[in-house]
């Protein structure tokens, strides 16, 4: 096969976690959409993969299983390294006629009705995290603030019990991101089993009784049509541990750096002149937590154009996608009001993440929080990014509180602002 080298890559390396962690991509991602929009990245194999980056083609990616498979591995990592051993099983790397079984049975987990048993304990955790950092005045707000909270509710959802949590933080945490530039994979392979231990541990100790928590709704699926195995209910415990953890913390760590450079939107946000619910969508798209999804070109196709050989690794770059001024008016600029904002935060298609529901209840929670709580704040110190070619955020955020002095503001409340549909 025959393609055109772009320049581009030979400057912005995308193998490279370094490259996501020190560098801004938006201009890259601009040129690639106008001038590439299906670029093929080189590796030192000669096989390299696709990059997508235009919002209508990586959207087209995700809703099109049956062209771009996510069965050998859904992630940039795993697809260069041969594949993920879970595919087929866990239901983030699976596709077809059993993934959308699977998929519709768990979103019974996340429906308004199944999540509103958390839902106050998740604003009311939520709402001490904040009052107590703001009191403290100064913190590390990724760490004091933003790492506890979707730990915390994934757990309870989970069935885990408190004195297990920090444990299973501690293997979660080096699994899609280090704090450091060069990262250690047999680390990253070992914290992967000890999760997977930990929840087959945890499954025995059901006895065969399993409740009425996302585990329990796992550990039934095993005895019910669908017929999980033993390694899928562990496969999708480790997904659903990382799905709910990863992303809202680095979206909520996004958040404070966002409004912090943007005070202009974060008063628009205490005026009540924005909704909550918009408010959430656009700091969703601000801050992309996961920049890609990768596939596999399931048969010879075309995209955008261009060629795509089965077999060909595809990456649709959803941080690009979140960028393209063809579907966001002046996307570089923070607007808390915008509408429409069709982002693709939590992808499209059978892949939608099942806890999207979820994550708009914790930060909806947060935002209401800070209203509450906090005059505003200042970043006191540089952020410290984490090292990924699938992960955005920040692992370190010292935060300087200014207490709300005097009433607190009433915010309208949108009625559906965090029990809209995810």
């Amino acid at each position: 096969m025959t393609v055109t080298v772009v320049p581009e890559f030979t400057q912005a390396d995308l193998t490279d976690p370094v490259v996501h962690a020190e560098q801004d991509l938006r201009p890259l991602w601009r040129r690639l959409r106008r001038h590439h929009p299906v670029a093929h990245h080189p590796t030192p194999d000669g096989r390299g993969f696709w990059v997508v980056t235009p919002h209508q083609l990586v959207e087209e990616v995700c809703v099109s299983s049956e062209r771009f498979t996510s069965v050998r591995g859904n992630t940039l990592g795993t697809l260069l390294a041969g594949g993920d051993p879970a595919g087929g099983g866990m239901l983030a790397v699976s596709d077809g006629p059993r993934h959308r079984v699977v998929h519709r049975e768990l979103m019974r987990a996340f429906t308004a009705q199944a999540l509103a048993p958390y839902r106050e304990r998740i604003v009311s955790r939520i709402d001490h995290l904040v009052r107590t950092a703001v009191a403290k005045g100064q913190v590390d707000f990724a760490r004091d603030v933003a790492r506890p909270i979707p730990m915390a509710a994934v757990c309870d959802m989970l069935g885990v019990p408190e004195k297990d949590r920090e444990a299973l933080y501690a293997d979660a945490s080096h699994t899609l991101a280090s704090e450091t530039p060069v990262t250690d994979d047999l680390s990253t392979r070992l914290a992967r089993q000890q999760i997977l231990l930990y929840f087959a541990r945890l499954v025995r100790s059901l006895r065969g009784e399993p409740g009425d928590d996302l585990l329990g709704l796992l550990v039934r699926m095993t005895d019910s049509e669908i017929a999980l195995t033993g390694d899928e209910v562990l496969y999708n415990c480790y997904s659903l541990l990382l799905g709910g953890e990863e992303t809202t913390r680095y979206t909520m760590s996004g958040t404070i750096q966002a409004l912090a450079d943007h005070p202009e939107q974060w008063q628009r946000l205490v005026r009540g002149e924005v909704g909550l619910d918009t408010a959430v969508e656009e700091l969703l798209r601000w801050t992309t937590a996961p920049m890609h999804v990768g596939r596999t070109a399931a048969r010879d196709t075309e995209l955008g154009g261009v060629r795509i050989a089965e077999g060909d690794i595809v990456t649709a770059w959803i941080s690009a996608a979140n960028d393209d001024e063809t579907q966001f008016g002046d996307p570089r600029r923070l607007d808390l009001g915008r509408t429409p904002n069709r982002h693709l935060a939590f992808l499209r298609g059978p892949h939608t993440c099942p806890g999207a529901r979820l994550v708009r209840i914790e930060m909806t929670a947060l935002l209401r929080a800070l209203i509450t709580h906090a005059d505003g704040w200042e970043i006191t110190g540089k952020g410290v990014p984490v090292y990924s070619t699938f992960m955005r955020g920040l692992s370190s955020l010292p935060v300087r509180f200014v207490p709300r002095d005097g009433p607190r503001p009433r915010h309208p409340r949108h009625p559906d602002d965090v029990e809209r549909s995810a």
